[in-house]
């Protein structure tokens, strides 16, 4: 058997973090999830208290984090939203616990143009919409205006339907094609082409082979020019593989299963990795980038 002594080349960009400058691609970043919601899918509210939403930040700072991303609304399968108002009331909290504390960037998780100008006045650095600027498309200027770095994620559909639709005939042309979309959004209100990074959307209106096959084809999204954040922490598909007597493996056992898939996103491209069991998947980080330098 004959293997490739070729690897993906991951292009280096160039991002501008609250007055300070981090290249992404030289080393993989890792960024902490932070769900600060009484119903998430992945660890059912526990830091929905502000005091242990704060311990649990500096705890993911102290495993090594490069990035805390902190959600206030759930976007599982199925879900509603809250008013900007009851995001605004979970969030503020926290980010004024951890003002002064926290060294590494905040990120806000949010659909809101609202939130996410409180967020940034409130300490955030960074801006991650899982609707790629088309639930509220006036969190571009938002971004634009303060000057942050805005991540996009491809969605079909929104989290109440999202597994409900038809599933795309062409899974990695329709998330081409909703970047595509939310990138002149962005672009129009003036967000600057240094600071957007781009996130398929694992989990989020695809299939569980369509979610294979969009890893398998990060090269080919990275040709969109722009860096690559994936997630794909504790993810409905990994318990559907590693399912056990026909059930789903729970959440909070698919450890196992995202170390294979954060060391193939990062094998394969992505800059950034989003992930919920930090200690453990900055090793994996560490080990794979051993791997793309070699």
């Amino acid at each position: 058997m004959r293997f490739s002594n070729s690897m993906i080349v991951r292009k280096k960009f160039r991002l501008r973090i609250g007055g300070r400058t981090i290249v992404l691609g030289e080393r993989t970043l890792v960024m902490g999830v932070l769900n600060v919601t009484p119903d998430s899918f992945s660890d059912g509210g526990k830091y929905f208290r502000a005091a242990d939403a704060v311990k649990a930040a500096l705890a993911m700072q102290r495993a090594g984090a490069d990035i805390l991303d902190i959600g206030a609304e759930s976007t599982r399968p199925g879900s509603t939203g809250i008013s900007a108002e009851e995001e605004l009331e979970r969030l503020l909290p926290v980010l004024q616990g951890l003002r002064g504390r926290l060294k590494i960037p905040i990120s806000i998780d949010s659909q809101k143009a609202r939130v996410a100008e409180m967020a940034i006045r409130a300490g955030a650095e960074m801006l991650n919409d899982i609707s790629g600027l088309k639930h509220d498309p006036k969190i571009a200027e938002v971004a634009a205006r303060f000057g942050v770095p805005l991540i996009l994620m491809h969605m079909r559909g929104t989290p109440g339907t999202m597994q409900k639709k038809p599933w795309a005939k062409d899974a990695l042309k329709d998330v081409s094609d909703g970047l595509r979309e939310s990138l002149a959004i962005a672009r129009r209100a003036g967000v600057l082409k240094s600071q957007i990074i781009l996130d398929p959307g694992i989990g989020f209106g695809k299939s569980f082979a369509q979610n294979y096959e969009l890893l398998a084809k990060l090269p080919l999204l990275a040709r969109l020019g722009y860096p690559l954040m994936v997630g794909t922490s504790r993810k409905g598909f990994l318990g559907a593989t590693l399912a056990r007597q026909g059930k789903p493996l729970p959440a909070g056992e698919r450890i196992w299963g995202t170390a294979a898939t954060v060391t193939a996103s990062i094998l394969l491209g992505a800059h950034i990795v989003r992930v919920h069991d930090v200690e453990e998947m900055v090793q994996v980080a560490k080990v794979t980038d051993c791997l793309l330098k070699a």
